[in-house]
């Protein structure tokens, strides 16, 4: 009697984690919060991102995965108009290897790579001084934890949930990665 009590909380312990995990998908508040400065010193609110399809990705100019500013515009460009943003944020945590400032950082973007997706100003990606974007997209992916290098992506579906965290080394015309953005733009 007693082993069928315990086998039948275990069950149920079972089904109600299992529950609260479906539930915590579908209804998982989107990192999209509150508002951050673009490059050009203007405020956004991220909630405007909301319902599209956002690839998110610390940068840097000196690293050696810089090339893939070049990849992730020609994602924009191919994927823009169904519904694809790229936000670039600048970040400084990796090697100092993004050490000008906005404006330089501006300038070498668009002249280099004719980057037009949305940039950001400079932040920390990582640690306490991390925005709220960062520290949600680390503690809620899989996995979770710390961003480890520049060009570390997470793609946001259209329903605000994390839909996938892709480190440095997955370029932007990865097939992992463009299945993932391609599946997310036929959600609707």
């Amino acid at each position: 009697m007693m082993w069928e009590q315990v086998m039948r909380g275990l069950v149920m312990a079972v089904v109600c984690v299992g529950m609260a995990c479906a539930t915590s998908r579908s209804e998982a508040a989107s990192p999209l919060t509150g508002s951050m400065k673009k490059i050009d010193g203007s405020e956004v609110d991220l909630g405007g991102y909301n319902g599209k399809v956002v690839l998110v990705v610390n940068v840097a100019s000196r690293c050696g995965y810089t090339r893939q500013y070049e990849g992730l515009q020609n994602l924009y460009a191919k994927y823009k108009d169904k519904g694809l943003v790229i936000l670039g944020f600048p970040a400084n945590d990796f090697g100092a290897q993004e050490p000008g400032s906005d404006e330089q950082i501006a300038e070498f973007c668009k002249s280099t790579y004719g980057v037009d997706f949305d940039m950001f100003s400079k932040i920390t990606v990582k640690g306490a001084e991390a925005p709220a974007l960062y520290k949600t997209l680390t503690a809620e992916s899989d996995p979770a934890g710390d961003v480890k290098w520049n060009f570390e992506k997470f793609l946001i579906g259209r329903d605000g949930s994390i839909a996938g965290r892709f480190r440095s080394g997955v370029a932007p015309a990865d097939d992992e990665l463009v299945s993932a953005i391609e599946d997310e733009l036929a959600k609707k």
